[in-house]
């Protein structure tokens, strides 16, 4: 489907103007479960997640009137300051809408990275209608959040980074919302390596991958119970869903209290500040979801810092 030179373009497009981020050794991790573990840290990256990877990568293809026109998104977080970031860097106007409750500090950090923010509504959906709306009046050009192949060969980018690192790798655990960065993990790797395997984790409150891959067929789940924002999607991508299926191993999903107990533990133990969508494969290693023989290689991708300090305030301990 993706063609070397896709890969290629996208990696040159995104070093450019993202970081490398590191991939850190975990020593407890790796006494806890056996295995040999390292962590991507995208934490560090720009926007403090995997986010601008992707527009990097797709808005050097848009059209000098697409670009002259501007882009849209809807978006409560990480899609957001990498749609408005990277819009800055090349010159394009960015417009995004989000609900109107939406964390004042979110709001704040795409307005600081350039971009237009119009609150409508109350929820994603609302919001989403009035980005959709926006495309019809003014003519941008809208930017799906993860269904999108010139998004998902950027995203990919973060595979290439770990293969590079660590070219001994056998498995690399990605959380999954609505998954964009898992198929472009995914193709990237078993482009440069079919051997390693791919595991890819959900909310057990929101497994719309894991339902979709196991009836066949791209699922709409009736209610999502997951309050964790990279990880809540009811319906996941069309294209992403058939690379998912073509290129991923193993998908395992756990409740939303265990991944945010993981996150806990990462920034206890490793002394690393992730968001509740990034515990999700230390979450999984935790519960012994990943099964490999003893000292197996694994890389498990902290997708991003974006933490909602309210969420966490909010937080029930025993």
């Amino acid at each position: 489907m993706f063609s070397p030179r896709s890969f290629d373009l996208a990696r040159a497009r995104v070093a450019a103007h993202a970081y490398h981020t590191p991939l850190m050794t975990s020593r407890l991790l790796s006494q806890q479960t056996g295995f040999e573990v390292r962590l991507k840290a995208e934490m560090f990256q720009r926007t403090g997640s995997y986010k601008i990877r992707g527009p990097l990568n797709k808005f050097p293809e848009l059209t000098d009137a697409q670009k002259h026109q501007g882009v849209i998104c809807s978006s409560a977080g990480n899609h957001a300051q990498g749609v408005a970031l990277a819009a800055a860097i090349h010159g394009i106007k960015a417009v995004v809408v989000m609900a109107e409750n939406a964390t004042p500090s979110k709001i704040a950090a795409t307005r600081a990275y350039g971009a237009e923010v119009v609150l409508h509504g109350t929820i994603w959906d609302e919001a989403n209608e009035r980005a959709k709306q926006l495309v019809a009046e003014r003519g941008y050009t809208y930017i799906h959040p993860f269904d999108d192949e010139q998004l998902i060969v950027g995203q990919g980018t973060l595979g290439r980074e770990i293969h590079d690192d660590w070219p001994q790798v056998e498995i690399v655990v990605v959380p999954i919302g609505g998954g964009g960065l898992i198929a472009g993990v995914a193709t990237t790797l078993k482009a440069l390596n079919p051997r390693i395997r791919v595991v890819g984790v959900e909310s057990s409150g929101a497994p719309g991958m894991q339902r979709s891959v196991q009836e066949g067929r791209l699922v709409t789940l009736d209610r999502v119970d997951c309050v964790i924002d990279g990880l809540r999607v009811k319906r996941v991508g069309e294209l992403n869903f058939s690379l998912v299926q073509r290129y991923v191993d193993d998908l395992v999903a756990l409740p939303d209290e265990e991944i945010f107990d993981a996150m806990i533990w990462i920034m206890s133990r490793c002394k690393l500040v992730v968001e509740g969508a990034a515990a999700a494969p230390v979450a999984a290693l935790l519960h012994g979801l990943v099964k490999a023989p003893p000292g197996s290689k694994v890389a498990c991708v902290l997708s991003g810092g974006n933490v909602n300090l309210d969420q966490i305030r909010g937080m029930k301990w025993n």
